[in-house]
């Protein structure tokens, strides 16, 4: 798979939003669990260029949102498209936006958080060179969960 990242438009936005479900406890990650989470990824304003839709080809396949902590850090949060998932492109994918997160903003680290229950994705985390930092709890889809803090050192590019 071939994953290009570009500014994601409004429509692409509403789709994300609106139109992927995930099955079981996934489902903790449809934009619609969370009105705040849902708002923010809808507006334009809030959204700028910061979140980038990942394509294959035409196919819209991933999302890819970009927050800059600091001088040296960079917040990466991601989604891939639901029928997507468990199909053994996630380190592809997870490679794929290190390298151009790397390349666009030359951090010397990039974190991110995960829930707890959400193994799966902390394994492809740990695979492709992420590092457990630390537990805490957050206030997300009207209940409290357990995140995962992870750490990437960057390789310069």
């Amino acid at each position: 798979m071939n994953f290009n990242f570009q500014v994601m438009t409004q429509e692409e936005a509403e789709h994300i939003a609106y139109k992927w479900h995930y099955d079981g406890e996934y489902a903790f990650y449809d934009m619609e669990a969370d009105q705040e989470d849902l708002e923010e990824f809808i507006d334009c304003k809030t959204r700028g260029d910061s979140i980038f839709s990942v394509k294959n080809g035409e196919e819209l396949v991933a999302f890819f949102a970009v927050e800059k902590d600091d001088d040296t850090t960079i917040n990466i949060s991601l989604g891939l498209r639901p029928d997507l998932t468990g199909q053994g492109i996630g380190n592809a994918f997870l490679e794929a936006g290190l390298r151009f997160v790397q390349t666009k903003h030359h951090p010397e680290k990039i974190t991110l958080s995960v829930a707890t229950f959400n193994q799966r994705a902390i394994k492809a985390y740990r695979n492709v060179g992420f590092k457990d930092r630390e537990t805490f709890m957050q206030e997300t889809n009207g209940s409290t969960y357990e995140f995962l803090r992870m750490e990437y050192f960057a390789e310069k590019i």
